[in-house]
């Protein structure tokens, strides 16, 4: 019940626009109410008074059903609309800022997290659960109390009229109270269950959309068919356990409500015959009944819609809950444009507590402007190290300080404001590629976006394509080949100027034209700041201050190219292995 009161903080701003919909809402339901009693008098008051003659008699009904026309028609349709734009106006911008809320905490959520939970899943959770939420305050905010105090006017109504009567049409009320205890308990949790596994549906499908050039590459087609059905398979028959759970609640519920009238219209009947209840009563009761178990019926309805949304708030904000790796303390400071000096101070790290250490006793001191290269076999920790400069995880222990500042000190956005970075595989945005330059620099002016693209090697190319820097990239950039889209990421690095970069294999994956082109714009951008690469082709790195040979989580040696070589230790090794030394 703790996301529901967290749920209930989305909704507090909105009470009283919640209570006029509300008040609203009783009108629209408490008009029809008068249906009944209308019937009652037209049959003791006007067809049966013996005392009236036929022309009293039509001039009453005349007047009566005048007044009736003129409320239902002029009276009631305004405040149905204005019931309902109310209420879907409240709900939906509940919604608006329940998701407003979710994507700025999913932005500051870990790598971490990333890494362990699939996107399709978070997608789920952010337009599907959220989205069912709405029913917990259009029904059960508003639709539910409207139809108990639906159902109390009509029971205080039939009161006035018959107690014997009422206690009759009541009288099945608390088996109806058992039902709900016993049935919805059971509901909720498949509800719960049934949502989760839509989400692995989602989960699973995104994946493996995004996976379709390897699933075409190896022929997986039947295979991947076979995954899918089995997934595809525990979402149905999370759907059928509810359904029929859900089946069992409606038979029995409805059973309850079916019963009632009939106890009713048979006691009605025997009192009139004994004289003690006029035939407009009777007929009253009936219509009633209706105006009774109609709400009670649409409140079974809305348990089950309700049932449904508690399930998906719980899992909206077991998401919201998600606790940050990555958290500014109290007293943090934003640091403004840095020098670039930066400290490593025996820094050791591992991802999860249980597992082994990445890296170990790391050490380094780096001087503003200075060009430093990581090299070394995969899974030695270079890439590792290089992403706990820009905090995106806090060491295990040591520190690591830019201008003599631990950056756990400092805010992370103001520390993430000097640091750009160029990654092996970046990702561009499916919008045009003005737009992803601008990720660098939103405020930038098109002057400034071209500037950026021809320092980056990118001007030529994108003034061929069909329509220039309007031109959108498609998905992840499909539509680019993997130069382009390097070159757009370093004119975004160029266009947010920061006085430290971060390249991470920029150019391991192209081809050898495509990685001199791009050497070059590295070379441009990387003047005069402070620079960390990582790069398997040694040929790439040869001109850094200082390259540093990292294996098993350790420095193992550290110098320029020509200082290495001559050493003929690790790093030699590995050059001569790539036979780039013209032997």
């Amino acid at each position: 019940m703790n996301s529901i009161k967290q749920y209930l903080q989305f909704v507090k701003p909105y009470k009283w626009k919640i209570v006029i919909t509300v008040f609203v809402g009783i009108l629209k339901f408490g008009i029809p109410l008068l249906i009944p009693l209308i019937l009652k008098y037209v049959i003791d008051n006007i067809i049966n008074a013996d005392d009236l003659a036929d022309t009293a008699k039509l001039e009453q009904l005349f007047w009566l059903m005048g007044g009736a026309f003129v409320v239902f028609l002029l009276l009631r349709p305004p405040i149905e609309y204005v019931r309902q734009y109310l209420a879907q106006w409240v709900g939906n911008t509940i919604l608006y800022d329940v998701r407003d809320k979710l994507f700025d905490h999913i932005q500051k959520l870990s790598l971490r997290f990333y890494s362990q939970t699939k996107t399709g899943e978070i997608i789920s959770r952010v337009i599907h659960d959220v989205e069912q939420t709405k029913n917990f305050v259009v029904t059960g905010l508003m639709n539910i109390w409207l139809d108990m105090i639906t159902i109390l006017i009509a029971i205080g109504i039939m009161l006035t009229m018959d107690v014997s009567l009422t206690i009759v049409a009541i009288i099945l009320f608390p088996i109806f109270g058992f039902c709900v205890r016993f049935f919805y308990g059971r509901l909720r949790r498949l509800t719960r269950e049934r949502s989760q596994s839509l989400a692995e549906v989602q989960g699973h499908l995104h994946e493996r959309v995004q996976g379709i050039p390897v699933t075409r590459s190896f022929a997986l087609e039947n295979y991947e068919q076979e995954q899918f059905d089995a997934q595809n398979a525990n979402f149905l028959q999370k759907a059928l356990n509810h359904t029929d759970w859900n089946a069992k609640t409606f038979a029995v519920m409805n059973t309850v409500t079916d019963l009632a009238p009939l106890l009713v219209i048979a006691f009605a009947g025997y009192q009139v015959i004994q004289g003690n209840v006029t035939v407009g009563t009777m007929v009253a009761f009936s219509g009633y009944m209706e105006r009774v178990y109609g709400p009670l019926r649409r409140l079974i309805s809305s348990s089950t819609v309700l049932t449904q949304s508690v399930a998906s708030i719980d899992r909206v904000f077991e998401l919201m809950n998600e606790s940050y790796d990555i958290v500014d303390k109290t007293d943090a400071k934003a640091i403004e444009r840095v020098d670039g000096t930066i400290d490593i101070d025996h820094v050791s790290f591992k991802y999860e507590d249980e597992e082994m250490q990445v890296l170990r006793d790391v050490s380094l001191h780096v001087k503003s402007g200075e060009t430093i290269a990581f090299v070394g076999m995969s899974g030695g920790g270079k890439s590792t190290l290089i992403s706990l400069i820009p905090r995106f995880y806090d060491v295990t222990s040591g520190s690591i300080k830019v201008d003599g500042h631990d950056i756990r000190d400092v805010k992370a956005r103001s520390l993430r404001d000097n640091v750009g970075m160029v990654l092996q595989d970046n990702i561009l945005f499916s919008e045009s590629i003005s737009m992803n330059i601008r990720m660098g620099n939103p405020d930038a002016t098109d002057e400034e976006v071209i500037e950026a693209a021809k320092a980056a090697n990118a001007h030529d190319f994108i003034k061929e394509l069909y329509e220039g820097y309007d031109t959108m990239v498609g998905e992840r950039g499909v539509k680019l080949s993997g130069g382009q889209k390097q070159r757009i990421a370093i004119a975004r690095v160029f266009l947010k100027n920061p006085p430290i970069l971060i390249f991470d294999e920029a150019t391991s994956a192209l081809d050898l034209e495509s990685e001199h082109i791009i050497q070059e714009a590295m070379e441009r951008l990387a003047s005069d700041r402070t620079t960390f690469i990582v790069a398997h082709r040694l040929a790439t790195i040869t001109h850094a201050d200082r390259i540093v040979h990292i294996e098993d989580g350790e420095i193992k040696e550290a110098g320029s190219h020509s200082e290495l070589m001559a050493r003929k230790g690790h790093y030699y090794d590995l050059y001569q292995v790539q036979n780039l030394d013209g032997a």
